[in-house]
């Protein structure tokens, strides 16, 4: 069975719908301003951050931290998983 993630914060569920219906905490607007993000990427064994190139096994470890050269300015947002 396919799983779906969020690409914001790691959460996974067996269907958009499930995924996509309810708020993320890990969203870039705030915790609760927006709902879960489908990231549109296959499984890996690691997962690289679109702007710095760290790497994690998870998206959600890699969401977990900010990231020293997100758009907004170093350590204003969290890593971002590369598709």
């Amino acid at each position: 069975m396919q799983k779906y993630y969020c690409e914001n914060c790691g959460s996974k569920s067996n269907s958009i719908l499930s995924l996509t219906e309810k708020s993320c905490y890990r969203h870039p607007l705030g915790s609760g301003n927006g709902k879960h993000v489908v990231y549109q990427g296959s499984e890996k064994a690691q997962y690289s951050c679109k702007y710095c190139g760290g790497t994690s096994s998870s998206i959600f470890s890699l969401t977990s931290f900010p990231c020293p050269q997100h758009p907004n300015g170093n350590n204003e947002g969290r890593h971002l998983p590369l598709f």
